[in-house]
C-alpha cells in the first residue's frame, strides 16, 4: 500500500510555480485542496494557460427545490479560472480572486458528469483574467460560463 499523496502548505505550494503544483495535483504527487473534496471535484489537465476540471453533482449539491445549486456550478467554475491563472503565477507569488461572474444556461441532470475548461486570457504582473465553460462530458452541453480577474501578488 502506498502513502497518500501529501496535502501542500501555502508555503511550499508558492515556493514552485502554479503550474508545476497543478501538474503535481493532476499527477496525484499532491492531494488536492479540501474544498475539491467537499464539492467533488477533480483537476484533469493543467497546460499552459489551460486547465480542465471534472466532477458530477451529487444529493449533497441540490437546493431546497431538487435542482443542482447554483452555487455548486459558481464553486467548480470559480475553481478552474482560478487555476488557469495559476497556470502563470511564478514562484514566490499566488493569485486571489478578485471577481467572477457565472452565467447558468440550463439546469444540470443530477449524476451529469461535466467538465470545466478554463483559459488564461491575460497575466500580468498584478492581475489575471479567464473564462471558462462548463460543459457535460457525455452529452457537450454548456450549462454554464464563467470569466474571473484574479490579484497576483508576492507571496
Amino acid at each position: 500500500m502506498t502513502d497518500p499523496a501529501p496535502r501542500l502548505t501555502p508555503a511550499q505550494i508558492t515556493a514552485m510555480h502554479g503550474l508545476d503544483y497543478l501538474r503535481g495535483l493532476v499527477a496525484g504527487r499532491f492531494a488536492m485542496p479540501t474544498l475539491a473534496e467537499a464539492i467533488g471535484y477533480t483537476l484533469v489537465r493543467a497546460d499552459p494557460g489551460e486547465v480542465a476540471i471534472r466532477a458530477t453533482a451529487g444529493p449533497s449539491h441540490l437546493n431546497p427545490m431538487g435542482g443542482v445549486h447554483g452555487g455548486w456550478y459558481g464553486a467548480i467554475l470559480d475553481s478552474a479560472l482560478g487555476c488557469a491563472v495559476m497556470t502563470a503565477v511564478p514562484a514566490g507569488r499566488w493569485y486571489t480572486t478578485l471577481e467572477y461572474k457565472v452565467n447558468l444556461t440550463r439546469a444540470l441532470p443530477l449524476g451529469t458528469e461535466v467538465e470545466a475548461t478554463a483559459t488564461l486570457r491575460h497575466a500580468g504582473r498584478t492581475t489575471g483574467v479567464a473564462d471558462a465553460v462548463l460543459r457535460g462530458v457525455a452529452c457537450g452541453r454548456v450549462y454554464a460560463t464563467g470569466s474571473t480577474t484574479c490579484l497576483i501578488m508576492d507571496a
